[in-house]
Protein backbone atom coordinates (compact mmCIF):
# COMPACT_ATOMS: atom_id res chain seq x y z
CA UNK A 1 0.00 0.00 0.00
CA UNK A 2 1.18 3.47 -0.44
CA UNK A 3 1.40 5.88 2.22
CA UNK A 4 1.31 9.72 2.26
CA UNK A 5 4.03 11.72 3.53
CA UNK A 6 2.51 12.68 6.56
CA UNK A 7 2.16 16.02 8.52
CA UNK A 8 4.71 18.37 6.74
CA UNK A 9 5.66 21.23 8.41
CA UNK A 10 5.76 24.84 6.19
CA UNK A 11 9.71 24.62 5.13
CA UNK A 12 12.02 27.09 6.37
CA UNK A 13 14.45 26.13 3.74
CA UNK A 14 14.33 26.46 0.35
CA UNK A 15 14.09 23.26 -1.84
CA UNK A 16 15.73 22.97 -4.88
CA UNK A 17 13.96 23.43 -8.36
CA UNK A 18 16.71 22.55 -10.70
CA UNK A 19 15.00 18.20 -9.73
CA UNK A 20 15.17 16.27 -13.24
CA UNK A 21 11.65 15.25 -13.96
CA UNK A 22 12.41 11.55 -13.36
CA UNK A 23 14.56 12.36 -10.71
CA UNK A 24 12.74 11.26 -7.02
CA UNK A 25 10.54 14.77 -5.37
CA UNK A 26 10.50 14.30 -2.17
CA UNK A 27 7.34 16.19 -2.22
CA UNK A 28 5.80 13.05 -3.78
CA UNK A 29 7.43 10.30 -0.85
CA UNK A 30 5.49 7.54 0.06
CA UNK A 31 6.15 8.73 3.52
CA UNK A 32 7.33 6.28 6.44
CA UNK A 33 6.49 3.01 8.27
CA UNK A 34 5.27 5.03 11.29
CA UNK A 35 3.78 8.54 10.74
CA UNK A 36 5.82 11.34 12.21
CA UNK A 37 6.17 15.09 11.58
CA UNK A 38 8.70 15.87 9.36
CA UNK A 39 10.91 18.80 9.67
CA UNK A 40 10.35 22.37 9.29
CA UNK A 41 14.18 22.58 8.58
CA UNK A 42 14.92 19.34 6.35
CA UNK A 43 13.84 17.30 3.35
CA UNK A 44 12.39 14.01 4.52
CA UNK A 45 15.78 12.96 2.62
CA UNK A 46 18.27 15.09 4.65
CA UNK A 47 16.30 13.58 7.31
CA UNK A 48 17.38 10.12 6.39
CA UNK A 49 21.16 10.73 5.78
CA UNK A 50 21.25 12.04 8.92
CA UNK A 51 19.88 9.25 11.20
CA UNK A 52 22.00 7.35 9.18
CA UNK A 53 24.70 9.50 10.32
CA UNK A 54 23.96 9.15 13.57
CA UNK A 55 23.08 5.53 13.95
CA UNK A 56 25.25 3.17 16.34
CA UNK A 57 25.91 1.08 13.01
CA UNK A 58 26.83 3.83 11.10
CA UNK A 59 29.94 4.41 13.88
CA UNK A 60 30.76 0.96 14.13
CA UNK A 61 31.78 1.14 10.72
CA UNK A 62 34.88 3.27 11.49
CA UNK A 63 36.46 -0.67 13.16
CA UNK A 64 34.85 -3.33 10.15
CA UNK A 65 37.11 -3.84 7.21
CA UNK A 66 36.73 -5.12 4.20
CA UNK A 67 39.98 -6.82 2.84
CA UNK A 68 42.44 -5.93 5.36
CA UNK A 69 42.33 -6.23 9.31
CA UNK A 70 43.54 -4.10 11.93
CA UNK A 71 47.06 -5.67 11.80
CA UNK A 72 47.35 -4.27 8.51
CA UNK A 73 48.25 -0.37 9.78
CA UNK A 74 46.31 2.45 9.55
CA UNK A 75 46.48 3.60 5.96
CA UNK A 76 43.63 1.40 4.60
CA UNK A 77 39.73 1.51 4.60
CA UNK A 78 37.71 0.72 6.71
CA UNK A 79 33.60 0.20 5.91
CA UNK A 80 33.54 3.76 7.13
CA UNK A 81 35.87 5.36 5.16
CA UNK A 82 34.69 3.68 2.09
CA UNK A 83 31.23 4.45 2.58
CA UNK A 84 31.88 8.04 2.83
CA UNK A 85 33.96 7.93 -0.35
CA UNK A 86 30.68 6.32 -2.13
CA UNK A 87 28.63 8.94 -0.38
CA UNK A 88 30.94 11.84 -2.46
CA UNK A 89 30.82 10.01 -5.68
CA UNK A 90 27.13 9.35 -5.26
CA UNK A 91 26.34 13.20 -4.20
CA UNK A 92 28.47 14.29 -7.41
CA UNK A 93 27.01 12.37 -9.83
CA UNK A 94 23.57 13.00 -8.70
CA UNK A 95 24.27 16.68 -8.79
CA UNK A 96 25.41 16.54 -12.05
CA UNK A 97 22.03 14.87 -13.71
CA UNK A 98 19.67 16.78 -11.47
CA UNK A 99 18.51 13.87 -9.06
CA UNK A 100 18.34 14.58 -5.55
CA UNK A 101 21.56 14.36 -3.71
CA UNK A 102 20.65 13.80 -0.49
CA UNK A 103 18.37 10.88 -1.29
CA UNK A 104 21.85 9.50 -3.35
CA UNK A 105 24.02 10.55 -0.65
CA UNK A 106 22.04 8.53 2.00
CA UNK A 107 21.93 5.53 0.41
CA UNK A 108 25.39 5.38 -0.17
CA UNK A 109 25.89 6.13 3.52
CA UNK A 110 23.69 3.32 4.16
CA UNK A 111 24.60 0.25 1.47
CA UNK A 112 27.57 -1.58 3.95
CA UNK A 113 25.26 -0.98 7.21
CA UNK A 114 24.64 -4.86 7.72
CA UNK A 115 28.01 -6.18 7.00
CA UNK A 116 29.72 -8.22 9.31
CA UNK A 117 33.27 -8.16 11.12
CA UNK A 118 36.00 -9.48 9.01
CA UNK A 119 34.33 -8.59 5.24
CA UNK A 120 33.39 -11.29 3.30
CA UNK A 121 35.14 -13.57 5.44
CA UNK A 122 32.86 -12.99 8.17
CA UNK A 123 29.84 -12.59 6.37
CA UNK A 124 30.54 -16.10 4.63
CA UNK A 125 31.43 -18.17 7.91
CA UNK A 126 27.80 -16.50 9.59
CA UNK A 127 26.24 -17.39 6.47
CA UNK A 128 27.52 -21.18 7.04
CA UNK A 129 27.00 -21.23 10.71
CA UNK A 130 23.37 -20.08 10.00
CA UNK A 131 22.56 -21.71 6.83
CA UNK A 132 19.67 -24.37 8.33
CA UNK A 133 17.68 -20.89 9.73
CA UNK A 134 18.77 -18.99 5.83
CA UNK A 135 21.76 -18.34 6.12
CA UNK A 136 23.01 -14.45 6.53
CA UNK A 137 22.71 -11.71 3.80
CA UNK A 138 23.80 -8.34 4.50
CA UNK A 139 21.19 -6.51 2.59
CA UNK A 140 18.47 -8.56 4.53
CA UNK A 141 20.62 -7.17 8.25
CA UNK A 142 20.73 -3.98 7.31
CA UNK A 143 17.02 -3.72 6.83
CA UNK A 144 17.02 -5.17 9.83
CA UNK A 145 19.55 -2.68 11.43
CA UNK A 146 16.99 0.10 10.18
CA UNK A 147 13.62 -1.13 10.78
CA UNK A 148 14.14 -2.73 14.25
CA UNK A 149 17.84 -3.15 15.77
CA UNK A 150 18.11 0.67 16.30
CA UNK A 151 16.78 1.47 19.30
CA UNK A 152 17.35 5.75 18.67
CA UNK A 153 13.57 6.36 19.55
CA UNK A 154 10.87 6.14 22.24
CA UNK A 155 8.17 5.23 19.57
CA UNK A 156 9.30 2.90 17.32
CA UNK A 157 12.24 0.32 16.30
CA UNK A 158 14.90 1.52 14.00
CA UNK A 159 15.17 4.64 11.83
CA UNK A 160 11.65 4.76 10.20
CA UNK A 161 13.16 6.03 7.16
CA UNK A 162 11.42 6.60 3.76
CA UNK A 163 9.62 4.49 1.61
CA UNK A 164 12.47 5.26 -1.21
CA UNK A 165 15.83 5.11 1.18
CA UNK A 166 14.20 1.52 2.37
CA UNK A 167 13.87 0.87 -1.91
CA UNK A 168 17.18 1.90 -2.27
CA UNK A 169 18.22 0.45 0.01
CA UNK A 170 17.21 -3.09 -0.09
CA UNK A 171 17.12 -3.06 -4.22
CA UNK A 172 20.77 -0.61 -4.96
CA UNK A 173 21.56 -3.41 -6.99
CA UNK A 174 18.61 -4.00 -8.73
CA UNK A 175 15.14 -6.35 -9.04
CA UNK A 176 14.84 -9.00 -6.80
CA UNK A 177 13.26 -11.78 -8.39
CA UNK A 178 14.56 -14.83 -6.70
CA UNK A 179 14.47 -16.12 -3.13
CA UNK A 180 14.37 -13.77 -0.76
CA UNK A 181 15.94 -13.65 2.56
CA UNK A 182 13.10 -13.52 5.40
CA UNK A 183 13.82 -10.20 6.40
CA UNK A 184 13.43 -8.77 3.23
CA UNK A 185 10.31 -11.12 2.72
CA UNK A 186 8.60 -9.85 5.95
CA UNK A 187 9.38 -6.45 5.91
CA UNK A 188 7.91 -6.07 1.93
CA UNK A 189 4.51 -8.12 3.05
CA UNK A 190 3.89 -5.50 5.49
CA UNK A 191 4.75 -2.45 3.67
CA UNK A 192 5.63 -3.59 -0.20
CA UNK A 193 8.87 -2.17 -1.75
CA UNK A 194 8.07 -3.02 -5.64
CA UNK A 195 10.98 -6.07 -5.45
CA UNK A 196 10.68 -6.65 -9.01
CA UNK A 197 11.35 -3.84 -10.25
CA UNK A 198 14.43 -1.48 -10.32
CA UNK A 199 14.83 1.66 -7.84
CA UNK A 200 15.06 5.23 -8.44
CA UNK A 201 18.00 6.38 -10.17
CA UNK A 202 18.91 7.62 -6.93
CA UNK A 203 19.80 4.09 -5.76
CA UNK A 204 20.84 3.09 -9.09
CA UNK A 205 23.97 5.40 -8.81
CA UNK A 206 24.84 4.83 -5.04
CA UNK A 207 25.20 1.12 -6.23
CA UNK A 208 27.82 2.45 -9.57
CA UNK A 209 29.46 4.77 -7.00
CA UNK A 210 30.42 1.74 -4.77
CA UNK A 211 31.79 0.12 -7.58
CA UNK A 212 33.73 3.26 -9.01
CA UNK A 213 35.29 3.33 -4.93
CA UNK A 214 36.18 -0.01 -4.24
CA UNK A 215 37.87 -0.61 -7.46
CA UNK A 216 40.19 2.81 -6.62
CA UNK A 217 40.40 2.31 -2.95
CA UNK A 218 41.49 -1.67 -3.23
CA UNK A 219 44.21 -0.59 -5.82
CA UNK A 220 45.85 1.90 -3.46
CA UNK A 221 45.22 -0.64 -0.53
CA UNK A 222 46.91 -3.14 -2.68
CA UNK A 223 49.84 -1.16 -3.36
CA UNK A 224 50.74 0.35 -0.60
CA UNK A 225 50.32 -3.39 1.26
CA UNK A 226 52.64 -4.71 -1.80
CA UNK A 227 50.33 -7.30 -2.75
CA UNK A 228 51.38 -6.35 -6.20
CA UNK A 229 53.59 -3.58 -7.51
CA UNK A 230 53.34 -1.04 -10.18
CA UNK A 231 54.69 -3.12 -12.81
CA UNK A 232 52.34 -5.65 -12.58
CA UNK A 233 50.01 -2.85 -11.89
CA UNK A 234 51.09 -1.57 -15.73
CA UNK A 235 50.06 -4.87 -16.93
CA UNK A 236 46.05 -4.61 -15.87
CA UNK A 237 42.98 -4.02 -18.14
CA UNK A 238 41.67 -0.66 -17.66
CA UNK A 239 44.51 0.92 -15.10
CA UNK A 240 47.23 -0.36 -17.04
CA UNK A 241 47.30 2.03 -19.52
CA UNK A 242 46.77 5.07 -17.21
CA UNK A 243 49.54 3.56 -15.22
CA UNK A 244 52.38 3.83 -18.34
CA UNK A 245 50.99 6.75 -18.93
CA UNK A 246 51.95 8.24 -15.38
CA UNK A 247 55.33 6.62 -15.53
CA UNK A 248 56.31 7.83 -18.87
CA UNK A 249 55.00 11.61 -18.27
CA UNK A 250 56.43 12.11 -14.65
CA UNK A 251 59.56 8.68 -14.02
CA UNK A 252 59.39 7.08 -11.05
CA UNK A 253 56.93 8.98 -8.55
CA UNK A 254 57.19 8.01 -4.58
CA UNK A 255 54.09 5.64 -4.31
CA UNK A 256 51.37 8.27 -2.88
CA UNK A 257 52.08 10.56 -5.57
CA UNK A 258 51.71 7.81 -8.23
CA UNK A 259 48.51 6.65 -6.23
CA UNK A 260 47.20 9.86 -6.23
CA UNK A 261 47.83 10.33 -10.39
CA UNK A 262 46.27 7.05 -11.18
CA UNK A 263 43.05 7.34 -9.04
CA UNK A 264 41.84 10.48 -10.21
CA UNK A 265 42.35 9.34 -13.47
CA UNK A 266 40.71 5.99 -13.35
CA UNK A 267 38.04 7.56 -11.57
CA UNK A 268 37.39 10.57 -14.23
CA UNK A 269 37.37 8.15 -16.73
CA UNK A 270 35.12 5.62 -14.96
CA UNK A 271 32.67 8.74 -13.69
CA UNK A 272 32.53 10.18 -17.26
CA UNK A 273 32.20 7.22 -19.08
CA UNK A 274 29.10 6.52 -16.10
CA UNK A 275 27.37 9.66 -17.25
CA UNK A 276 27.59 9.30 -20.84
CA UNK A 277 26.19 6.21 -20.74
CA UNK A 278 23.52 7.06 -17.88
CA UNK A 279 22.42 10.31 -20.70
CA UNK A 280 22.23 8.20 -23.23
CA UNK A 281 19.59 6.01 -21.59
CA UNK A 282 17.95 8.66 -20.33
CA UNK A 283 17.52 10.34 -23.94
CA UNK A 284 16.38 7.02 -24.77
CA UNK A 285 13.72 5.88 -22.32
CA UNK A 286 12.32 9.78 -21.46
CA UNK A 287 11.39 8.82 -18.01
CA UNK A 288 8.88 11.78 -17.11
CA UNK A 289 8.95 10.39 -13.42
CA UNK A 290 11.06 8.42 -10.60
CA UNK A 291 7.83 5.76 -11.71
CA UNK A 292 8.88 5.58 -14.88
CA UNK A 293 12.94 5.40 -13.88
CA UNK A 294 11.36 1.70 -11.64
CA UNK A 295 9.11 0.62 -14.90
CA UNK A 296 11.71 0.35 -16.97
CA UNK A 297 12.86 -3.26 -18.24
CA UNK A 298 16.49 -2.20 -17.58
CA UNK A 299 18.39 0.11 -15.57
CA UNK A 300 18.88 3.47 -16.74
CA UNK A 301 22.22 3.94 -14.77
CA UNK A 302 24.99 1.56 -16.24
CA UNK A 303 28.65 1.99 -17.56
CA UNK A 304 29.07 1.77 -21.37
CA UNK A 305 29.44 -2.03 -22.84
CA UNK A 306 33.48 -1.91 -23.42
CA UNK A 307 33.70 0.13 -20.12
CA UNK A 308 31.55 -2.71 -18.23
CA UNK A 309 33.97 -5.43 -19.77
CA UNK A 310 37.15 -3.39 -18.71
CA UNK A 311 35.67 -3.34 -15.12
CA UNK A 312 34.99 -6.81 -14.99
CA UNK A 313 38.62 -7.79 -16.31
CA UNK A 314 39.99 -5.66 -13.62
CA UNK A 315 37.73 -7.10 -10.89
CA UNK A 316 39.80 -10.00 -11.95
CA UNK A 317 43.00 -8.92 -11.86
CA UNK A 318 42.20 -7.50 -8.06
CA UNK A 319 40.94 -10.66 -7.10
CA UNK A 320 43.78 -12.63 -8.08
CA UNK A 321 46.69 -10.63 -7.17
CA UNK A 322 44.85 -9.08 -4.04
CA UNK A 323 41.90 -11.31 -2.52
CA UNK A 324 43.67 -14.40 -3.65
CA UNK A 325 47.13 -13.55 -1.89
CA UNK A 326 48.16 -16.07 0.20
CA UNK A 327 48.99 -13.37 2.93
CA UNK A 328 45.20 -12.39 2.85
CA UNK A 329 43.81 -15.93 2.39
CA UNK A 330 45.59 -16.79 5.92
CA UNK A 331 44.29 -13.96 7.38
CA UNK A 332 40.45 -14.54 6.06
CA UNK A 333 40.66 -18.11 7.05
CA UNK A 334 41.38 -17.04 10.75
CA UNK A 335 38.57 -14.55 10.59
CA UNK A 336 36.32 -17.25 9.28
CA UNK A 337 37.36 -19.17 12.94
CA UNK A 338 36.83 -16.04 15.31
CA UNK A 339 33.15 -16.07 13.46
CA UNK A 340 32.34 -19.82 13.87
CA UNK A 341 33.80 -20.11 16.75
CA UNK A 342 31.89 -17.24 18.59
CA UNK A 343 28.83 -18.64 16.87
CA UNK A 344 29.22 -22.26 18.04
CA UNK A 345 29.67 -21.22 21.73
CA UNK A 346 27.06 -17.95 21.80
CA UNK A 347 24.53 -19.91 20.44
CA UNK A 348 25.11 -23.61 22.71
CA UNK A 349 25.10 -20.85 25.93
CA UNK A 350 23.23 -18.20 25.31
CA UNK A 351 24.26 -16.82 28.91
CA UNK A 352 27.50 -16.07 27.33
CA UNK A 353 25.84 -13.05 25.77
CA UNK A 354 24.83 -9.83 27.87
CA UNK A 355 21.25 -9.94 29.67
CA UNK A 356 19.40 -8.18 27.41
CA UNK A 357 20.63 -9.99 24.46
CA UNK A 358 20.38 -13.91 26.30
CA UNK A 359 16.87 -12.63 27.47
CA UNK A 360 15.87 -13.02 23.62
CA UNK A 361 16.79 -16.51 23.47
CA UNK A 362 13.81 -18.23 24.17
CA UNK A 363 14.21 -21.20 21.84
CA UNK A 364 16.63 -22.39 19.04
CA UNK A 365 15.05 -20.23 15.95
CA UNK A 366 15.01 -17.47 18.47
CA UNK A 367 18.54 -18.31 20.07
CA UNK A 368 20.10 -18.47 15.88
CA UNK A 369 18.54 -15.13 15.26
CA UNK A 370 19.73 -13.15 18.06
CA UNK A 371 23.44 -14.80 17.79
CA UNK A 372 23.36 -13.78 14.30
CA UNK A 373 22.31 -10.24 15.07
CA UNK A 374 24.77 -10.04 17.47
CA UNK A 375 27.76 -11.38 15.73
CA UNK A 376 26.53 -9.38 12.91
CA UNK A 377 26.80 -5.97 14.79
CA UNK A 378 30.65 -6.46 16.12
CA UNK A 379 33.74 -4.68 15.09
CA UNK A 380 36.87 -6.55 14.08
CA UNK A 381 38.40 -5.93 17.65
CA UNK A 382 35.08 -6.30 19.70
CA UNK A 383 34.79 -9.67 17.91
CA UNK A 384 38.41 -10.77 18.70
CA UNK A 385 37.97 -9.61 21.93
CA UNK A 386 34.95 -11.84 22.19
CA UNK A 387 37.02 -14.51 21.12
CA UNK A 388 39.56 -14.03 23.63
CA UNK A 389 37.03 -13.68 26.68
CA UNK A 390 35.29 -16.70 25.72
CA UNK A 391 38.57 -19.30 24.71
CA UNK A 392 41.05 -17.68 27.04
CA UNK A 393 43.26 -17.07 23.89
CA UNK A 394 43.94 -15.03 21.16
CA UNK A 395 43.93 -14.79 17.70
CA UNK A 396 46.50 -12.92 16.07
CA UNK A 397 44.97 -11.55 12.31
Amino acid sequence: MDKPLGHLREPVYAPPTTRAAYATHWADSRGRYHDEIESATRTPYQRDRDRILHAAAFRRLKQKTQVFVRHEGDYYRTRLTHSLEVSQIARSLARVLALDEDLAEALALAHDLGHTPFGHAGEEALSAATSRFGGFDHNAHALRLVTKLEHRYADFDGLNLTWETLEGLVKHNGPMKDALPAPIAGFDARWPLELKSWPGLEAQLASLADDIAYLNHDIDDGLRAGLFDIAALEGAPLAGPWAREIEARYGTLELGRFIGELVRRLMSALIGDLLDETRTRIERAKPASAVDVRGQDDALAAFSPDMAREVTALRQFLFTRMYRHPRIVETVEKAKRVIAELFAALSNDPALLPPDWAALCVNEATTVSTVRDYIAGMTDNFALEEHARIFHTEIAL
